[in-house]
């Protein structure tokens, strides 16, 4: 452990692992190098740990400073990250390690995200493992994999050893916000056939950026633009003056992080730029206004080609009113807690490749309206002649009545911070639902420090609200 940009905050030794941690490459489906450095570090400090192979890891570490006897705590995050970047970044994050630094108020990856989500819980529990004077009770750390891509990671592990069922978990992203449920969800996906020919004519780009993208059950409710929806919609009225060959489709990186970025090529059964160029500015216009966009950009470009490997202007039009047709964003708001999603779900990545594709994060905190809303997408696949598949599919984390643990915490912030917390559920999805179906009783509450604009290359980890959460972690395990 060798900090070098992030020397000298507070706590060090959080900060120590957090930035060798992201000096190892580890987005989602990419963990076994940072699996196997946490086993290495299992190693190093003499503890019992278990890597399955998902590359899932669990540590154990014995109680200390008279806590030896105590009941076990279980200590919970994940290990992999979101992997997005600035266009003119050239880190490779499938290979190569963050550009870590900081400002003095907060910590940053240059150019592309930080993975504080969830370095830092891993990073947390790491420092807590290594340092047998801070006084806790038993640990049974679960560090999970592919948590951003569907919870593979806690649904595939087996954690039938643990003898803990007081749980903290460590993925949250707002101090003093005590999460204590959450929405289930599923990922699905709609998959069309497209067929190619070579098809001549004028070539044209169209780009949709800019946009603030950002978690899409965090910050579903806060009016941003998806950028595959909007480029659906700048197809459609530039259909309206002429046919359409599309030759690419790109949009957005992960099911479950709001677009920010949609690019698209065609081939042009006409050559009204100027017009085209209209349509772009208005719906520029459009988007900043209703959406809280302000630095949206759509644009046209002339490509200087004579035709493509194209779709048919038929199965243009199809993907354009599918685009179009399709649900995006919230669909339900709580009636029991204010100001909470209830449904929703996310466009979040389009492609087109050999075939054309669309994959939906969808999220409720009722069963029933997941169901319903993953039939209407399942019914629309049927409408569109496109083949459809679930996955990651996973359980709501439904609110316990009695937890001793959300008192104990509630009593201790209240203590240190000198105001209560809030305490609410969550529209995001965390594991704490699969894990509470495989430890019947658990007991869990989800903290964590202040971060902003996670999943995107924006993100950033408050350096003060990390050292307050460290603190306020080190009461309550003592008091537990």
């Amino acid at each position: 452990m060798e900090a070098v940009k992030l020397a000298g905050l507070e706590p060090g030794a959080v900060f120590g692992y957090f930035e060798k941690l992201c000096s190892i490459p580890h987005g989602s489906g990419n963990t076994k190098m940072i699996s196997d450095y946490l086993v290495s570090f299992a190693r190093e400090q003499g503890l019992k740990y278990i890597q399955d192979e998902l590359n899932n890891v669990i540590l154990f570490g014995d109680g200390t400073c008279g806590m030896e006897n105590h009941p076990p705590v279980i200590l919970q995050g994940h290990m992999d990250m979101v992997c997005d970047q600035n266009p003119d970044c050239k880190i490779d994050m499938s290979a190569e390690g963050l550009d870590v630094t900081h400002d003095g108020v907060s910590v940053f990856a240059k150019g592309t995200t930080l993975g504080g989500d969830d370095g830092i819980a891993v990073a947390f529990a790491m420092a807590l493992l290594a340092d047998p004077t801070i006084a806790h009770p038993p640990l049974e750390v679960i560090i999970t994999v592919d948590e951003e891509v569907g919870m593979l990671g806690a649904n595939g592990i087996d954690v039938s050893m643990l003898k803990g069922r007081t749980m903290i978990n460590l993925d949250s992203e707002d101090e003093g916000v005590f999460i204590v449920s959450c929405a289930g969800g599923a990922r699905a996906t709609l998959s069309l056939e497209a067929p190619r020919r070579a098809v001549y004519g004028p070539c044209i780009r169209l780009s949709v950026d800019s946009l603030r993208g950002g978690h899409s059950g965090a910050e579903i409710h806060k009016n941003r633009g998806n950028a595959n929806k909007i480029m659906g919609e700048f197809m459609r009225r530039i259909q309206q003056k002429m046919p359409l060959c599309m030759t690419s489709f790109t949009g957005g990186v992960k099911d479950n992080a709001i677009p920010h970025s949609c690019q698209a090529t065609f081939v042009a059964m006409g050559t009204e730029m100027e017009r085209i160029n209209e349509i772009a500015q208005e719906l520029q216009a459009e988007i900043r206004r209703d959406y809280d966009e302000p630095n949206a950009q759509i644009q046209a470009f002339h490509v200087d080609a004579l035709g493509g490997n194209s779709l048919s202007t038929e199965d243009t039009a199809r993907i354009t009113d599918l685009l179009c047709r399709a649900p995006n964003a919230i669909q339900s708001m709580s009636q029991q807690i204010p100001g909470l999603v209830q449904t929703s779900l996310n466009m979040g990545v389009v492609r087109l490749g050999e075939r054309f594709t669309i994959t939906f994060s969808v999220r409720s905190s009722v069963n029933q309206e997941k169901n319903e809303l993953l039939q209407k997408l399942r019914s629309l696949a049927e409408e569109f002649h496109a083949d459809y598949t679930q996955c990651g599919e996973y359980p709501a984390w439904e609110f316990k009545e009695d937890s001793a643990l959300r008192q104990t915490m509630v009593r201790i912030f209240t203590e240190q911070y000198g105001k209560e917390p809030q305490v609410l559920a969550l529209h995001a999805g965390l594991e704490c639902g699969l894990l509470g179906e495989k430890l019947p009783g658990l007991d869990c509450v989800s903290i964590g420090p202040q971060m902003h604009d996670i999943h995107t290359s924006r993100e950033k980890l408050e350096i003060a609200s990390t050292e307050r959460t460290w603190k306020f972690l080190l009461e309550v395990l003592k008091a537990l």
